[in-house]
């Protein structure tokens, strides 16, 4: 397959798991029980999370573009596919349920399958491309961070 339809393919996929995901959200950060938590002092301010998840996605599916236009397997596209529902998981269990405990295991995996990602898929096509999931894995080393802040102070 072609980059141009690839592309389309994962922001389509990636930002829609993002509005599905904000959708299971519910009242998500604007929520009486998430305003009210003991966050941590880095926490970024609101507008930061929708920023960041924008850069994201446009580098993680140009990413995946390139990497599914010289490379398929059941593997990578389930590596995939696990990728998507833990993100989308994640708000659930998180700002909907309050699950914070459930929600630190899921962002951790999440977390290991963008590491899985970089580390695996680094032939000689890809060596470059893959430093577009950097913003993707620090990230979620930040968001691991202000999940598990909330489990252990609250």
């Amino acid at each position: 397959m072609k980059f141009a339809p690839l592309l389309i393919l994962f922001l389509v996929i990636n930002f829609g798991s993002l509005a599905i995901g904000s959708w299971l959200m519910g009242d998500g950060a604007t929520s009486s029980w998430y305003t009210n938590l003991n966050k941590a002092p880095w926490t970024p301010p609101g507008w930061v999370f929708g920023a960041a998840w924008t850069f994201i996605m446009i580098c993680f599916s140009v990413y995946l573009s390139y990497l599914f236009k010289d490379y398929k397997s059941p593997i990578l596209i389930g590596v995939f596919t696990s990728q998507v529902i833990l993100n989308i998981a994640w708000n659930f269990l998180f700002f909907n349920q309050h699950l914070v405990f459930m929600a630190l295991i899921t962002i951790v995996l999440l977390t290991l399958i963008v590491f899985y990602f970089f580390f695996t898929y680094r032939m000689d096509a890809m060596n470059s491309w893959r430093y577009l999931l950097l913003p993707y894995m620090i990230w979620l080393c930040i968001a691991t961070s202000l999940n598990l802040y909330v489990l252990l102070y609250n």
